[in-house]
């Protein structure tokens, strides 16, 4: 197989990406777990909720930075060969691009709530932000990896990874955002590991088109 010098360039590039996404993903697997096990320090009662406000405000500038290399992996994607020239997979990446634009600026946003309780006016409209966002998201993977799976330039597990992505939006994490906090933050943290599976992905993938060329 005769794979040129630009195209390989572009693999590489991905595979950049997937480091990105990858490494992104195990610190939000991280920080699932420290909200589990950091001794609450407010009620549950409080959107700060187990944190201070100082605490929260910290936390979500990390969300906020740490989501940026989920948008990574997110481009990744889009850039891969997975997508082929389907138009509306590459639809699908930027709608998911743009859908995780949105959660991050929303992890700003709700520095606002801080010292709010909980429910109140202020975090229902923060609660409907994040539910947009993750909709916008959870459609738009779906999309993007339907398209994968028909245009087959991924085989094996990587194939169904943008799909399951999609999919875990609704189920579970959706129903498990409504129910206790530990069981939230654990299903958060699974769709989190699943974008660091998507960063390998992307990673092995451009690896593959390495290993495959023969003409620089």
């Amino acid at each position: 197989m005769v794979v040129s010098a630009s195209s390989v360039r572009s693999s590489r590039s991905v595979g950049q990406w997937g480091w990105v996404c990858l490494v992104a993903g195990l610190a939000g697997v991280a920080a699932a777990i420290f909200m589990i096990v950091v001794d609450p320090a407010v009620g549950e009662d409080r959107y700060s909720y187990p944190l201070t406000p100082r605490g929260f405000t910290a936390l979500q500038v990390f969300f906020a930075i740490h989501h940026v290399g989920l948008l990574a992996g997110l481009y990744g994607l889009w850039r891969s060969a997975a997508l082929g020239t389907s138009r509306l997979g590459r639809w699908g990446a930027w709608g998911a691009i743009a859908g995780m634009a949105l959660l991050t600026v929303t992890e700003l946003v709700a520095i606002a709530g801080a010292d709010s309780a909980y429910p109140s006016g202020r975090t229902d409209m923060l609660d409907s932000l994040y539910g947009v966002s993750s909709v916008l998201i959870g459609v738009t993977l779906i999309v993007a990896g339907i398209a994968v799976i028909r245009v087959g330039r991924w085989r094996g597990w990587r194939r169904l990874v943008p799909l399951l992505l999609g999919v875990y939006v609704f189920v579970p994490m959706t129903p498990a955002l409504f129910g206790p906090f530990v069981l939230a933050r654990l299903v958060i943290g699974g769709w989190m590991f699943g974008f660091a599976v998507l960063g390998w992905a992307l990673v092995t993938a451009a690896l593959h088109t390495d290993s495959d060329s023969i003409q620089w």
